[in-house]
């Protein structure tokens, strides 16, 4: 049902506002157990997924770090490398 939500703090360039809402979406779900919620529902989901991107947009600009920003693409490469070697070993099983 739910994605695995990403890091999104200390990125080079910084997460977009597509990728924040994203996340908090991800999360919504996650909690309330909707991948979509029923007409009822509606309205407290939309609700809830805009407070949660409103705090994680509060959230990722008061962070304060010492640590350069990590780069996307290299992380991009390092998590496929993770996700074949698991999917190789499991094959091998």
């Amino acid at each position: 049902m739910c994605r695995n939500i990403k890091t999104l703090h200390n990125f080079a360039p910084p997460a977009t506002d597509e990728e924040i809402r994203a996340s908090s979406l991800q999360f919504v779900r996650k909690l309330s157990g909707f991948t979509k919620p029923s007409k009822a529902n509606e309205a407290a989901f939309a609700r809830a997924v805009d407070q949660v991107t409103q705090a994680a947009h509060q959230l990722l600009e008061s962070l304060v770090t010492n640590t350069p920003p990590r780069d996307r693409e290299v992380e991009a490469i390092k998590a496929r490398a993770r996700t074949a070697e698991r999917f190789r070993s499991q094959a091998a099983e």
